[in-house]
């Protein structure tokens, strides 16, 4: 079920709201959270039920675990050390089983010229997303930092709704205590108003501009031979601009239904493209997964307490994982690289007391990302090539109306690519003032004010982008 749909938006939202906070005031909270815990489920078994066990034996699995782990429950067979061993590698295996099987496999027949039949497994929805999730609670109560366990609450951590498909990457500590707070349990006008803002803006970013950048982007990458210079920057940009939007948008809804639920869910993008270095742009785009990979994985190599070169090594492997987190491919691979090695030369670059001027910063930042994002977006290692071949060494363009001038000069041998649509830079110029000028939603929400100006601006991008739906496409990140 996608937030960008009509039965959501005109069914299962609120119908799951009027019954939870009606469970709430006739029934008790445990029958409301267990509602809510059932319709979630609902929420994700409508992609695919044949996954529901799945998840639910996940959830069961790490709860346990997490029980044993604390010394809430005693295990008489294992330590907790080699309880944590086993927790983190059944929720590794999990994940790698149906992510990663046919990328190891396809390797292996290319390796050893083998003939081993693909296993063509569907990827869980959500998948990479509770398995994180999970880990970071079982860590955490290895740790002794989690303090709450109530099943119903850590149901509701792992399985709810809003944030369940495509993230934030939620910490148990932010949440539990969100669904077991009494506080909670009713309708607050404030949250729902801005609730719907936020979702309103989520909506219109989600169908109105990302969906109309993925045509180009889908064009340049999946559909064209080569491309002309020009060609070759549109589909980059449109990507660029695509993957923040659809992102993005995403997680404006995300947050706006949680909020009609009085849950806050941690903010997950503060103007990425307004990033001034490689280390600024990690600190703005996709923030919870820049925070686990700290907490989980770069601090338990070491962090930076060992010296500096081990801090370059372990700020380059805690994004290379980040690389392979986002899918089974030598191109996400690749795309890690990139940013690990970016990341250890701005260190570098700061330990050496050297500085550029912001503006220069911002246009250096800019372009890596939007670089780089091509290797991130490409199918095959093909695709990329045939893009950056093309914003870098592909043919110079001419406006259309030169017809006559083109024909003349090729009659020299002298080839020119035609410019995309004036239409095409026209939208591509305004995502970009957008990116770089205007405010972001979060800082919106927090001018919000229930006024009747909000409440037109709101509804206006509302009736603008469901007169779109229409045209329903899945959010991007639906498939990492």
């Amino acid at each position: 079920m996608l937030f960008n749909s009509y039965i959501y938006i005109f069914a299962f939202l609120p119908i799951t709201f009027f019954v939870y906070f009606s469970l709430h005031r006739i029934a008790s909270a445990r029958y409301a959270k267990g509602f809510l815990v059932a319709a979630s489920l609902f929420f994700y078994a409508w992609w695919n039920p044949v996954y529901l066990p799945l998840i639910i034996a996940s959830m069961l699995f790490n709860y346990l675990f997490g029980l044993w782990l604390s010394g809430k429950k005693r295990c008489r067979l294992f330590s907790r050390k080699r309880l944590l061993l086993f927790g983190i590698v059944g929720n590794v295996a999990l994940l790698g089983y149906f992510k990663y099987s046919d990328f190891f496999i396809e390797n292996i027949n290319a390796i050893l010229d083998a003939d081993i039949p693909l296993l063509h497994l569907a990827l869980p929805l959500a998948i990479s997303f509770f398995t994180f999730q999970q880990i970071a609670y079982l860590v955490d109560s290895y740790r002794g930092e989690t303090g709450e366990y109530d099943f119903l609450n850590y149901a509701n951590f792992v399985t709810f709704f809003p944030q369940l498909i495509a993230g934030p990457i939620v910490h148990h500590a932010e949440m539990m205590p969100q669904f077991a707070s009494k506080a909670n349990t009713s309708i607050r006008l404030e949250n729902v108003t801005k609730g719907l803002f936020l979702f309103s803006i989520g909506l219109f970013k989600k169908v109105i501009i990302a969906d109309t950048f993925a045509q180009w982007a889908t064009m340049g990458f999946d559909h064209a031979q080569s491309l002309t210079m020009s060609e070759a920057w549109v589909t980059s940009l449109s990507y660029t601009l695509q993957l923040y939007f659809d992102f993005s948008g995403y997680t404006d809804m995300a947050l706006g239904s949680a909020l009609l639920f009085n849950i806050r869910l941690p903010e997950n993008f503060f103007s990425p493209y307004k990033a001034v270095s490689i280390q600024d742009f990690w600190r703005r785009w996709h923030m919870t997964l820049s925070r686990f990979l700290k907490s989980y994985v770069y601090i338990p190599l070491g962090g930076n307490k060992k010296g500096k070169w081990r801090t370059y090594r372990n700020l380059f492997v805690t994004f290379v994982i980040g690389g392979i987190w986002h899918g089974a491919g030598w191109t996400f691979l690749f795309w890690g690289v990139l940013h690990g090695i970016a990341v250890v030369v701005h260190r570098m670059w700061q330990g050496a007391g050297m500085r550029m001027h912001p503006l220069l910063a911002w246009f250096v930042t800019f372009q890596f990302i939007n670089i780089t994002w091509v290797f991130f977006r490409a199918k095959h290692w093909e695709d990329a090539i045939k893009v950056l071949r093309g914003m870098f060494g592909g043919d110079p363009v001419l406006p259309l109306q030169w017809q006559g001038v083109l024909a003349w000069l090729q009659s020299y041998g002298v080839h020119f690519g035609v410019s995309p649509a004036p239409h095409v830079w026209a939208w591509i110029a305004i995502g970009l003032v957008i990116v770089f000028f205007t405010k972001n939603s979060m800082q919106m929400l927090s001018a919000f004010g229930a006024t009747r100006m909000s409440a037109f601006y709101a509804g206006v991008l509302a009736v603008a982008a469901m007169s779109m739906m229409s045209r329903v496409s899945e959010f991007l990140y639906f498939n990492f």
